[in-house]
């Protein structure tokens, strides 16, 4: 075996290194959110899976077509998040607005919703708000100061 030195060197020397760092700091810069974005793919899913599992699809067909695109768009904002972070993060006000939305959908959209429906409903609205809220307040946070 070659006798190489295990050491690290010193990288304050490297031609790139004003680079790497910058780019280190991007990577890095704004990712506090990556935490939130595994809950807001599954809020998105459970919402357009939701009159399946609650049974209601065949009693409140608008409201099943409703569900199904607000779901698909939340889940869609996810891998957003996920896939291009600096661009997508601006777009979590719109997440706010579809949970407020899904909040008001049984009584705009369904047509005489049972309770079920309703408590759903909410509860999935409110979901969406808080991590809307919560990926708006960090992004803006991690926006960086000029």
């Amino acid at each position: 075996m070659a006798n190489v030195p295990h050491s690290r060197g010193d990288m304050s020397t490297h031609p790139d290194v004003s680079e790497m760092r910058t780019r280190h700091n991007r990577m890095l810069g704004g990712r506090d959110v990556a935490l939130v974005d595994g809950p807001v793919f599954l809020v998105g899913l459970y919402c357009a899976a939701s009159p399946w599992i609650l049974h209601y699809s065949a009693s409140q067909p608008a409201l099943m077509t409703h569900s199904l695109i607000v779901g698909i768009a939340i889940g869609l904002l996810a891998l957003g998040f996920t896939a291009a972070p600096a661009r997508m993060y601006g777009l979590s006000w719109a997440m706010c607005a579809l949970g407020i939305w899904l909040i008001v959908a049984p009584w705009v959209v369904g047509d005489s919703p049972d309770a079920g429906v309703i408590v759903n409903n909410i509860i999935i609205g409110a979901l969406a708000l808080i991590l809307g809220l919560l990926c708006a307040g960090t992004a803006a946070k991690s926006v960086p100061k000029t």
